[in-house]
């Protein structure tokens, strides 16, 4: 494995916090309290809306914090019915824990998988990081140079912790602060679901300009299967299995999920300037491996 990292690669990359040490402000869904009944009203009326409310991003943030005026609206949002979305110290790290149980353990796996794919790379950005599994996956596969970006300071607080090995950044994945062709390698985990059409596609431009030629991209986002399939078909081919990630993709708040769904991914990446090596819709994942084509 080629252990290089080119140095004129590190001084243009983006500066990494001192997530580990770093202090974030409180925000009302880290001080929820059931014995003073401090916010508790608020955070059954958060439940009660599945998600469907405006997170309270704090005014002010330690220096090299993107705060509220550089997040775009969309992000601004209570996804998965979380109080106060992915803004806050205590909750987040809930979200972190209770996602692979919600996926049933199915996703372990398949982040092992996409990673082996990348096994050949020496730098790989993980986009949409959150706590840091799937980066860590990639980081389990010798990758020398491993980078993590996530719009949620809170998220990436935790992930440094967990994962010290991986460099997390905050950051947008529509606006990616890195140089050209800085990576052969990047995925993206359960993330253009939670975007709106347009900021997908210049997500995806992003990610063709910081991709080396022939770099790889690796997708991985709910399966259209369980969100369009009847009950009595989920059951019939999945079982009580089935049922649950039916529920799943129609009860917890994700506004965008269906304009997703909408997408043809393989005429969407092909637009982008990628081709299409793997395409394998599972249930309930769906992973996508492509290729940037040559200019």
């Amino acid at each position: 494995m080629n252990e290089r990292v080119d140095i004129s690669d590190s001084i243009l990359d983006p500066v990494i916090v001192d997530w580990q040490n770093i202090e974030l402000p409180q925000t009302w869904a880290d001080e929820i309290n059931f014995k003073t009944r401090t916010n508790v009203g608020r955070l059954f009326r958060s439940l009660l809306k599945r998600g469907n409310g405006r997170a309270e991003i704090p005014d002010s943030f330690p220096d090299g914090i993107l705060g509220k005026e550089s997040l775009p609206k969309y992000l601004q949002q209570e996804f998965h019915g979380i109080p106060n979305g992915n803004y806050s110290n205590n909750i987040t790290r809930g979200y972190i824990s209770a996602f692979d149980a919600s996926m049933l353990g199915k996703m372990k796996p398949v982040r092992r998988d996409i990673a082996s794919w990348f096994n050949n790379c020496r730098r790989v950005l993980d986009l949409g990081c959150a706590g840091g599994q799937m980066a860590a996956a990639l980081k389990n596969e010798d990758i020398t140079d491993v980078w993590g970006l996530d719009p949620s300071p809170y998220l990436l607080k935790h992930a440094a912790k967990a994962y010290p090995k991986v460099k997390f950044v905050q950051g947008l994945a529509e606006e990616l602060k890195f140089p050209d062709r800085r990576f052969d390698g990047i995925t993206a985990s359960f993330l253009f679901h939670e975007m709106p059409p347009k900021y997908i596609d210049l997500a995806l431009d992003e990610c063709h300009r910081v991709l080396d030629e022939g770099g790889l991209l690796a997708i991985c986002e709910p399966s259209s299967i369980q969100f369009r399939a009847g009950w009595w078909k989920m059951f019939n081919r999945y079982g009580f299995t089935g049922i649950y990630f039916r529920w799943l993709a129609h009860h917890v708040y994700e506004p965008f999920v269906p304009a997703w769904h909408k997408q043809d991914i393989e005429q969407l990446l092909q637009r982008h300037g990628f081709e299409v090596l793997i395409n394998r819709r599972g249930m309930p994942e769906h992973t996508v491996l492509a290729r940037k084509c040559h200019s």
